[in-house]
């Protein structure tokens, strides 16, 4: 009975379902920019504009917006709520520890983008990691800063602020 039960439960969830990419949302305090991939299965009217391609605005000038507005903002590879490496997995959980508005972009959505983060904060790998307008590192230096108890210093003033 159990196994045909959990059978019937289970029959209508896809590998699709959970593989669909997010859009921009917000999520327990936490605030992610990311975009819906090129799909070709996807009609082009169904398809989400680059909103940059027609303006004046680069894309220096979006991460230094996002930088600005976020007091934590992390360059990741995935999203919080789905890591795509250890790393950031690692600096996100560290992060979560101190209950901070957490915002990110996912890199592996736009090479463009990618190369715009490394270009900006003169740092080669991901994670990278903002906290109130200043580039900290990544999550080796991030878990450092917490273990020392210096994270916790820099986080004071906007763990309260959700």
């Amino acid at each position: 009975m159990a196994t045909s039960l959990s059978s019937i439960l289970f029959k209508g969830i896809s590998a699709r379902s959970f593989t669909t990419p997010l859009t921009s949302s917000c999520y327990y305090g936490m605030r992610y920019f990311t975009t819906v991939s090129n799909d070709p299965d996807t009609h082009n009217d169904f398809k989400p504009a680059n909103k940059l391609e027609n303006s004046n605005i680069s894309l220096a000038d979006v991460i230094e917006q996002d930088v600005k507005d976020n007091p934590v903002m992390v360059y990741m590879k995935g999203v919080p709520d789905f890591p795509q490496c250890g790393f950031s997995s690692l600096a996100v959980r560290v992060l979560q520890q101190y209950d901070v508005p957490l915002s990110a972009r996912n890199i592996l959505e736009d090479p463009e983008l990618k190369s715009a983060v490394k270009a900006f904060s003169n740092w080669p790998t991901f994670p990278q990691i903002f906290i109130k307008g200043e580039f900290v590192g990544g999550s080796d230096i991030i878990l450092n800063m917490h273990q020392t108890g210096e994270l916790k210093e820099k986080l004071k003033d906007i763990m309260s602020k959700k």
